[in-house]
């Protein structure tokens, strides 16, 4: 790995992975997302507190700051590893961004869009999983969870190199571990 492609990687992921969707999608109406509904600043704090407007720009925006920094990266570098480590530092920065004091959110639209550049055949079993999951259980969040695991192994399954689909477990098991946390919220 070239030291100077590595550390600018690095930089650019963790940058990218700061602009908080959610931060940015309910800031116009004078909210400060930290300090409403779960106090979380993630898509789904963002439709708590301003509405499926708000929630859709927040995935937009999260969705595009992943792809759109692992396509720049991917054109600057050659082979695997620098795509996994800059989704690994994208997620840093969105779980704790530096300009929202490290205050950010818990990494699952950084997963599935991280999840979709590096293998998107897995996203395919995650989609077909989560409509089976809802329409069994009726439970959004526990059928997300049991289709996110579900992308480690159809990465695997589907013949994507071994590094993908262990980056990818990883990757959700920082998801977990985040929604394991107690929220951050802490009202004024």
């Amino acid at each position: 790995m070239n030291f100077i492609i590595g550390i600018t990687v690095v930089v650019l992921s963790y940058l990218a992975g700061g602009i908080m969707g959610a931060h940015y999608s309910v800031r116009g109406s004078g909210v400060d997302i930290r300090q409403e509904g779960s106090g979380n600043v993630g898509a789904t704090n963002a439709l708590r507190v301003s509405g499926r407007k708000a929630f859709v720009l927040a995935v937009i925006l999260d969705i595009t700051k992943v792809i759109g920094t692992l396509f720049i990266v991917s054109a600057m570098t050659d082979g695997n590893m620098y795509l996994i480590g800059s989704s690994f530092f994208l997620m840093i920065g969105h779980l704790f961004p530096f300009q929202l004091g490290f205050h950010g959110g818990k990494g699952v639209v950084v997963y599935l869009a991280a999840s979709l550049f590096l293998s998107p055949l897995s996203i395919a079993g995650f989609i077909m999983l989560m409509g089976i999951g809802y329409f069994a259980l009726r439970k959004y969040k526990v059928a997300g969870f049991i289709a996110m695991t579900s992308i480690p192994v159809t990465s695997f399954l589907t013949g994507d190199p071994i590094e993908i689909p262990l980056s990818l477990a990883g990757l959700f098991i920082v998801v977990m571990i985040m929604h394991l946390k107690p929220s951050h919220h802490v009202k004024a």
